[in-house]
């Protein structure tokens, strides 16, 4: 089973109820092939000359996709852009920023291809199955992008234990797959020479880490400084890939100790297995359906008896740490987000049809379309209907 081999292979696109009306913020309609959301904004800005905190959108959309995705920027051009399949497309005006609570669902269209044409049964039970019960919301690799580091090392674990340098020289020179030449070449510089702060900063361009280095050459021993001048965008990622973490174990657990081993299949994720449901009844598929596990902060409070508060705390206690903990100290501008998320995921209008894949030839693909509330992952659906053959294979 194989994905993403053309550029519409996967599609997705949001959709929400808001309408131009008037007020301060243009609203934008921003469609992209090839880009991640933060590369392809960081485009926009660049080409408009827009300061980061003037610019609002939803949610993050896949790299190696086609997507369509909504934004805001306050007193905003009202004017179109085309940059290197990158197309803004000016709606109007509206009132409030647009942020994550505007997206209602995303709708996918998705092309499986390589596939055996005896998998066909098999695809179909499980797409049947998959109707009926859903899948568990896991938050996918996606989420993790670059910020976890080599051994699986989490750049937001090491600020809850007060190991700012190690942070941040992690955040500043860990290789990501898509890193392009310049940036390999900066963390390579960095990596080098991690320490000589007066060097870095002649050999690296103007920018956001040449100005972290230029602090540190000043404060060479304030990297907890340092750490609070890194991007906001990059604290929120760096802190909300951590607690992800934290809550699909959370999610984990709480299907290993509620489900027989027979209800449980085996999916690998790419920071380890995570076990799936199938063939719930409908007791299990309602209370499962009912769960919003939080998501771990000190200033998570939890009612007295909730069940939940062992699942945290035993989950915790593996990391070593206390819920007061998950904070980061002395930092007042970064902190863990509070919040529940369900976790179970029903996809809905799923449709999908097979024929044979132009591709390669004498296999099969398969067409799905189907809809997701915000913050799932339709590369959960594909792996939960993957053969037990190749599990995971060729998947993001």
């Amino acid at each position: 089973m194989k994905i993403k081999q053309q550029p519409d292979d996967f599609q997705v696109e949001e959709q929400t109820a808001v309408v131009p009306t008037d007020g301060p913020y243009a609203f934008y309609r921003l469609e992209k092939r090839g880009w991640s959301t933060p590369d392809a904004l960081a485009a926009v800005r660049r080409r408009w000359h827009i300061e980061l905190r003037r610019l609002s959108y939803g949610g993050l959309k896949d790299r190696h996709a086609a997507t369509v995705q909504y934004l805001t920027i306050f007193h905003g051009p009202r004017r179109n852009l085309h940059h290197h399949h990158i197309v803004v497309q000016y709606l109007g005006q509206v009132a409030a920023p647009y942020t994550s609570r505007d997206i209602q669902a995303n709708r996918f269209r998705l092309t499986l291809r390589d596939l055996s044409p005896t998998a066909r049964p098999l695809l179909s039970a499980r797409l049947a199955l998959l109707e009926r019960e859903g899948f568990p919301n896991y938050f996918d690799s996606q989420r993790f992008g670059s910020v976890a580091g080599a051994g699986g090392e989490f750049i937001a674990r090491l600020l809850v234990q007060g190991r700012f340098e190690e942070a941040l020289r992690l955040a500043l020179t860990a290789p990501y797959e898509y890193d392009r030449a310049a940036q390999k070449e900066e963390k390579r510089l960095l990596a080098t020479h991690w320490g000589d702060w007066q060097r870095l900063k002649d050999a690296l361009p103007r920018g956001h880490t040449r100005s972290l280095v230029d602090y540190l050459r000043i404060h060479p021993s304030n990297f907890r400084g340092a750490v609070a001048r890194l991007r906001p965008e990059l604290r929120s990622l760096y802190l909300s890939a951590y607690q992800s973490h934290l809550w699909n174990r959370m999610l984990a657990a709480w299907l290993r100790t509620h489900l027989r081993s027979e209800q449980l299949r085996p999916v690998a994720l790419r920071l380890g297995v995570v076990p799936f449901h199938q063939h719930v009844d409908a007791e299990q598929l309602h209370e499962l359906a009912a769960l919003q596990l939080p998501l771990p902060s000190a200033r998570l409070k939890l009612e007295e008896g909730d069940p939940r508060t062992e699942l945290v705390r035993t989950v915790l206690a593996e990391e070593g740490l206390e819920l007061r903990q998950m904070k980061i100290k002395g930092v007042r501008e970064i902190f863990f987000s509070r919040g529940e998320r369900a976790a179970l995921c029903l996809p809905h209008h799923l449709t999908y049809t097979f024929a044979s894949d132009e591709t390669h030839p004498g296999r099969d693909k398969l067409t799905l379309g189907f809809e997701l509330p915000r913050g799932s992952y339709a590369t959960l659906l594909v792996k939960a209907i993957g053969s037990d053959d190749d599990e995971s294979a060729a998947l993001p």
